[in-house]
């Protein structure tokens, strides 16, 4: 394998630990959202808060790895410009991504209270379903442009 091959080989490895890392902050921000809420609504909106934090960092890393200098999308648009539709879709997912975010931080600034519980579990759902469905377009352009699968990392 040459230097360039090795090269790509490790940031695909690094690639997928990232993922792995993005996807366990989601699981958690999962688990924190499905813990009971009733009777514990300022604890729950605490615990929801937290796990939202964390993810509030991973996506922030997450961007700066994709859309940064020597990122991931220009690796795929120094090997493909074909590319070039997808890799601006993924890019443009990041703001709203983003926007969505933070108005589920907002959403369980403290104290969350009983009536809050159901709007913080819908605002936090959808973020999650968009994060979801961007992590596997983000996976199929990587297989596209490196004919790599990335593991059964979701």
């Amino acid at each position: 394998m040459d230097a360039t091959a090795l090269q790509a080989q490790a940031d695909l490895e690094d690639v997928r630990r990232r993922r792995a890392e993005l996807r366990e902050t989601m699981s958690h921000l999962e688990r924190a959202l499905a813990a009971p809420a009733l009777g514990r609504a300022p604890a729950w909106g605490e615990g929801v808060h937290a796990a939202l934090a964390a993810l509030v960092e991973d996506f922030r890393e997450h961007i700066v790895i994709t859309e940064g200098p020597g990122g991931l999308h220009q690796a795929i648009l120094a090997g493909d410009l074909r590319l070039a539709n997808g890799v601006h879709a993924l890019a443009t997912e990041h703001g709203v991504i983003a926007a969505d975010v933070a108005t589920a931080v907002a959403a369980t600034e403290p104290p969350v209270t009983e009536d809050g519980v159901a709007q913080v579990r819908d605002v936090v759902t959808r973020l999650l379903d968009r994060l979801v469905r961007h992590r596997q377009r983000g996976a199929d352009l990587i297989y596209e442009a490196y004919a790599a699968d990335l593991g059964g990392v979701d």
